[in-house]
């Protein structure tokens, strides 16, 4: 059996596997758990974060308002599936030349030592890296954008590598990306960021083409006995658009821009009616986990076509003996 490494989380979100599923990942039989009118304005709520926060949950949200701008707001819950979500969107603190808000979404919220830093899609003259911490989800300080525009899911690694700040992203350009591959850098204080490693791209065959458009990283990666696990987004162009699905890949735990395992099948894809209908139909895309420690367990947090939002199980076992299973 392989080992996540980190905290127990004995109250985190789980339902066993059905037994007729033959698939690594299985949706909540209760989903969507966030739908899309969930705060006062929004349009639709997806694409989000959560992490364990004192005695429940927090996370910060993407909540599309019905004028359908983009906004980040924060939430939280005592178990995992019900959520009370703020109806003013997260204010930040910080120098005003870059706290003026153009546009935020798809926010990552990742916990290093004691405090909780936030990355989103922001806007500065185009896409790029937001950043942003706080200690108790009520005062955000944000920090330099960390990367130049075009860049979208910024993800950073849950502790220092080699003695730095590390991340993954996906630069892109200005409008619905038709292109995308995943790069790791890393910043010795969060403010220069650098030595940019290519870690992986699109799939150009049949041996996997799900992911044959772009792809990008998903939730913050999972450190695991045989390196850190991570979960993206891949997606096809198709006759009917845009189809994104979740695959999963194993980086090496000193240098993660070397790929040791990636899986040839998703894991997860659309089938549901709330995961083919809505904004955007055809979508799962992921943008969070909690993991369990001492059971190998693990919670996705998805968005589902661009509209509400999602939670599915797996655990580590399961997704490493994908990989073994089916490599690319």
């Amino acid at each position: 059996m392989s080992k996540i490494i980190g905290e127990a989380l004995a109250n985190m979100p789980w339902q066993d596997k059905p037994n007729d599923c033959k698939a690594p990942v299985w949706r909540y039989t209760q989903n969507p758990i966030i739908q899309r009118d969930g705060q006062l304005n929004s349009n639709s709520i997806f694409n989000s974060a959560v992490v364990p926060f004192e005695d429940g949950y927090a996370g910060v949200f993407r909540c599309d308002s019905r004028s359908v701008s983009m906004d980040i707001f924060v939430g939280f819950s005592k178990n995992g599936i019900d959520w009370e979500i703020q109806d003013h969107a997260i204010q930040f603190e910080g120098d005003e030349y870059i706290t003026k808000r153009e546009y935020r979404y798809d926010p990552r919220v990742c916990k290093i030592e004691d405090k909780y830093y936030i990355t989103w899609c922001n806007g500065y003259h185009g896409p790029t890296i937001g950043l942003a911490y706080t200690y108790d989800f009520k005062t955000f300080h944000q920090l330099e954008n960390t990367f130049l525009p075009y860049n979208r899911n910024g993800v950073l690694f849950p502790r220092k590598i080699n003695g730095k700040y590390a991340m993954v992203s996906r630069p892109s350009d200005t409008g619905h990306t038709p292109f995308g591959d995943i790069f790791f850098s890393e910043s010795p204080d969060l403010t220069y960021w650098g030595k940019h490693r290519y870690v992986m791209g699109t799939i150009n065959s049949d041996a996997s083409a799900w992911q044959s458009k772009k792809i990008g990283p998903g939730p913050v990666p999972i450190e695991t006995d045989r390196g850190w696990l991570l979960i993206y987004h891949g997606v096809i162009n198709t006759c009917n658009g845009f189809v994104y699905r979740m695959g999963v890949a194993l980086l090496d735990i000193h240098e993660p821009w070397k790929v040791l395992a990636r899986s040839r099948n998703y894991i997860l894809g659309p089938e549901t009616l709330y995961e083919c209908v809505g904004d955007v139909p055809n979508v799962t895309f992921p943008c969070a986990a909690l993991t369990d420690a001492e059971t190998g367990r693990i919670a996705i947090y998805y968005g589902c076509a661009d509209t509400v939002t999602g939670v599915a199980f797996t655990t580590v076992d399961e997704l490493l003996d994908y990989m073994d299973k089916y490599p690319l």
